[in-house]
């Protein structure tokens, strides 16, 4: 099998260097491809030098990974966050078990940061994961091409669009859930708190589900808010 990472950034210039680097060893599997929402710092720069392609996308996580895959040449299409670490072997570890059935999947998630709770955050989203077939793309969304665009790719939607993939891919098969452990920035929880970002983004999800709109969901999440003012 042949890959292509796609990661969506925006302002990524001090986590990417470290993302990319790590990448480097695969590129005799996998092409890289960087789909920039508008960066105004250095992220274009340094993804063209540590890339194979660069694609200029409107913001939005949706709309730049679509962006990316639109430009995919691989068989299997991963997701990956510019804040997140594949582990060892992952690319084998995903061959291994889609060649047992599968069309999509995801990774279990370890969170990297300095709140003790961050253990147990990451273990109960593993968990819900498991329980319910949604994959979050912090957890490293991967998909065959052709189940990908089969549903047609991610909905332009401004948040939710994880979950919004994987209820359309659900209708296919479940999800491979891997126990294998990507390792993602705690910097969410870091930022607004981890209790705080708990609450909020069951807010955000049980509003989602109830039908709100992503755009002013998105809006509240980028300003770490439940309600506007």
């Amino acid at each position: 099998m042949h890959f292509s990472i796609i990661i969506p950034v925006l302002n990524e210039a001090l986590a990417l260097p470290s993302c990319l680097g790590a990448l480097q060893p695969l590129r005799h599997q996998a092409e890289i491809i960087v789909a920039d929402g508008g960066s105004r710092d250095a992220t274009v720069a340094i993804a063209e030098a540590l890339a194979d392609r660069v694609v200029r996308a409107p913001k939005g996580r949706a709309l730049q990974m679509n962006a990316g895959a639109r430009l995919a040449k691989g068989d299997i299409l991963l997701f990956l966050h510019a804040d997140t670490v594949l582990p060892d072997n992952a690319l084998r570890l995903i061959e291994q078990r889609l060649a047992r059935g599968g069309q999509w999947g995801r990774f279990d998630i370890r969170l990297r940061g300095r709140p003790v709770l961050l253990k147990l955050i990451a273990c109960m989203m593993n968990w819900r994961s498991r329980l319910t077939g949604i994959a979050t793309g912090d957890q490293v969304i991967f998909v065959a091409r052709q189940a990908f665009f089969g549903v047609g790719g991610y909905p332009d939607i401004a948040l939710m669009e994880d979950i919004a993939l994987s209820q359309l891919l659900k209708a296919i098969g479940p999800p491979l859930c891997l126990r294998a452990k990507v390792t993602s920035s705690g910097r969410r929880w870091e930022a607004f708190g981890v209790f705080r970002t708990i609450l909020l983004m069951w807010s955000l999800r049980l509003r989602y589900f109830f039908g709100a709109d992503p755009a002013e969901l998105a809006e509240l999440y980028q300003r770490g808010q439940f309600w506007k003012p």
